[in-house]
């Protein structure tokens, strides 16, 4: 019998990693025999790097960079370069995780940072950069990113505007003559769950920017500026932006990284299936045990679980979910495909315990599954 073990990571509790380690152990501990086969995912939120790097076996590499109000700060990426890929996270960078709550100011934040992440890669001979774009702090549509690349936004005197969301309607036009030259050279992936346009009511600043410190003055502005941002990148790239699925996403670098960067703007969980080779792995697999901290209705909204159920069912394979937490009812979750499942909830004295003691109870679950097998 063959096992696939898939989940996300429970938030504060358990990696993906770990939860592998503890179902193996107590599947093993019935039976030794099965087949186990250890293939940790991630959505492209927090903790994705660590599962990233268990498929590329790379460095991190330290890096100074500009925060998201120009200070300087040491931000990390991961690097193989057995298969010059990198994993860059926005959010280390330019993030909110960087700041405290009082000094969230999308206004005057930029992507900067970013961008020289990605130069550094760029300069180490990357032919493969993985972006992941969540928790950003910044609403400049990603003109700090493109700036350490070597775009020049210039206003109408022909002078170079500070790349800030604040500056984005002064933008009259974009000189490309010192953008790095191997851009053009590398793939960029870009982990984008969202689908919010450019601007509008479900734009950027709209949906995102009052959560980033803005005002509702602010928003007006933001808005207004990446509404006539857009005609610019219109004019110069003839791409129409505000087309593309995604393109509000962290600020604007989703429209940033289309046109900037020639990138893809993929789901989160589907770039790490294939940094996996999840599909192919599957071959003679009886059952796959995937798990997270809450299974729920929002499970199936482009999370770890809904990533694994899509290849589950195109294989016919059966599914098993180990979660923290448990709020479907047994028919909902045979509705979504989910054969088996057990929360560390249903072990566990209190949630205090629950989050302690999750690898325990995570393995004891796991016994309990294989003596039923």
């Amino acid at each position: 019998m063959k096992i696939v073990l898939a989940p996300d990571k429970f938030k504060n509790s358990l990696t993906g990693l770990a939860f592998c380690d503890a179902v193996e152990a107590g599947i093993h501990a019935v039976d030794p025999n099965i087949d186990i086969l250890k293939l940790p995912l991630a959505d492209g939120g927090d903790g994705t790097i660590e599962v990233v790097d268990f498929y590329l076996k790379g460095d991190m590499i330290s890096v100074e960079v500009n925060n998201p109000f120009f200070e300087k700060i040491t931000a990390r990426y991961l690097y193989a370069e057995a298969s010059k890929t990198a994993f860059i996270e926005m959010a280390e960078a330019s993030g909110l995780k960087l700041l405290q709550s009082e000094q969230f100011d999308c206004v005057n934040a930029t992507t900067l940072g970013t961008g020289e992440m990605i130069m550094d890669a760029l300069n180490k001979g990357a032919k493969t950069i993985i972006l992941g774009i969540g928790g950003s702090a910044t609403n400049d549509c990603g003109i700090g990113m493109a700036t350490a690349l070597g775009y020049r936004f210039l206003d109408k005197n022909e002078k170079e505007v500070k790349p800030i969301g604040a500056n984005l309607s002064k933008i009259k036009s974009i000189d490309a003559t010192n953008v790095h030259p191997n851009i053009s050279e590398v793939s960029f992936k870009v982990a984008c769950d969202v689908t919010n346009p450019l601007y509008g009511k479900n734009g950027a600043a709209e949906v995102y920017a009052a959560q980033k410190g803005a005002t509702a003055d602010d928003i007006k502005m933001l808005d207004a500026g990446l509404k006539s941002f857009s005609e610019i990148l219109n004019a110069v790239f003839g791409i129409d932006v505000q087309s593309i699925q995604g393109a509000g996403a962290a600020g604007g670098m989703g429209a940033a990284s289309k046109v900037f960067l020639k990138g893809s703007l993929e789901r989160g969980i589907q770039l790490i299936k294939d940094l996996a080779n999840f599909d192919e792995q599957l071959e003679h697999t009886d059952w796959i045990i995937t798990g997270e901290g809450k299974l729920d209705t929002q499970t199936m909204s482009g999370k770890t679980i809904q990533g694994v159920l899509t290849s589950a069912k195109a294989k016919q394979i059966k599914v098993a979910a180990f979660c923290g937490a448990i709020d479907l009812d047994g028919k909902h979750a045979q509705n979504f495909g989910i054969q088996y499942t057990d929360a560390v909830i249903n072990y566990a004295k209190n949630l205090e315990d629950s989050m302690e003691n999750s690898k325990n109870y995570v393995e004891k679950m796991a016994k309990q599954f294989a003596e039923q097998l």
